[in-house]
């Protein structure tokens, strides 16, 4: 079983932290621009309840992309795979998490998937509800039962500086509702997402929600399902082929397991039947990856054989 110690995990920890004057915080979100980029911190989540962990693993987030994966399950368990995905496709993309350049190129006119931006805010628009509140609130009440943390709540900070500065998300949306692909009024889509997008946890909490995808579903103390097999099953296969953005082949070649990165800095991991792990590091490559938390799982990947392929 890799990772035994804590002492272990601090070593690795502390040989990629002087990776994190290679990246820096994004900026691009003021709110976000507050990060201390020197942060690194790690937990691993083990089927049998034991959390390893390095750094400051309190430090909060916000799960800005990594929230995606969430609502993408949330969106399956209530619509079903038939209709959420005849409204986004299935296939990774070259392009940013931003671009607008395949929506217009593709026939019939819908997201390629649900990780990049316009996938994310038409999979937001299936989350069921009566207001924008209600909505959100069935997202926070699965990311609470995801992590058992029930004090899980967003950062109005971070949400309200995305909301005023999400004008590309808005024409991206304003595109898809011509198209018919969402039909809701685009203020209150932004609203929700960015909220979504705001939703604060910790290393613990990411690590947590990642044993589950990694057990296909299954809450590893209560042996509870919080999720359908096929949907655990389908959430890490994006994961997989589009979870760090357009730097997912490289990612599966050097590390090779399901995650989802975040530009907060966050990274889920879920390596099957094995564990879950939670990384926090704000400093980002070029791509909006978290440098340091990269170098971290490659290392680990190396030293303990995560790779699924």
């Amino acid at each position: 079983m890799p990772c035994q110690t804590s002492k272990e995990l601090e070593n690795l920890l502390n040989e990629a932290k002087q990776y994190t004057k290679l990246g820096k915080v994004a900026d691009y979100i003021p709110a976000l621009k507050k990060a201390n980029g020197d942060d690194l911190s790690i937990a691993v989540y083990h089927p049998d309840g034991n959390c390893i962990s390095a750094g400051d693993i309190h430090e909060k987030i916000t799960l800005q992309s990594i929230s995606k994966v969430l609502t993408l399950a949330l969106a399956l368990i209530e619509c079903g795979e038939e209709h959420v995905f005849s409204k986004v496709g299935y296939e990774p993309t070259g392009d940013p998490f931003n671009s607008i350049v395949k929506l217009e190129m593709s026939n019939p006119s819908k997201p390629l998937n649900p990780m990049i931006n316009a996938g994310a805010l038409a999979v937001t628009h299936m989350i069921k509800g009566d207001s924008v509140e209600e909505r959100l609130n069935k997202i926070l009440s699965f990311v609470q039962l995801l992590t058992g943390n029930e004090d899980i709540t967003y950062s109005a900070v971070v949400s309200q500086s995305e909301f005023e500065t999400s004008h590309l998300n808005r024409s991206l949306c304003y595109f898809m509702k011509q198209h018919g692909i969402i039909n809701e009024d685009v203020e209150e889509l932004l609203d929700l997402y960015t909220k979504q997008c705001a939703i604060e946890v910790n290393c613990l909490d990411l690590a947590r929600i990642g044993i589950i995808f990694a057990l296909d579903g299954i809450e590893p103390i209560t042996q509870k399902r919080i999720m359908p097999a096929y949907v655990a099953r389908i959430c890490k296969t994006f994961m997989v082929t589009c979870g760090m953005y357009n730097a997912s082949g490289e990612f599966a070649v050097r590390v090779g397991i399901p995650a989802k990165s975040g530009v907060s800095g966050g990274i889920l991991g879920a390596v099957p039947n094995r564990f879950g792990i939670g990384i926090s590091g704000p400093a980002l490559d070029e791509k909006g990856n978290s440098v340091a938390g990269l170098k971290l799982l490659e290392m680990l990947a190396e030293k303990y054989s995560l790779s699924m392929f």
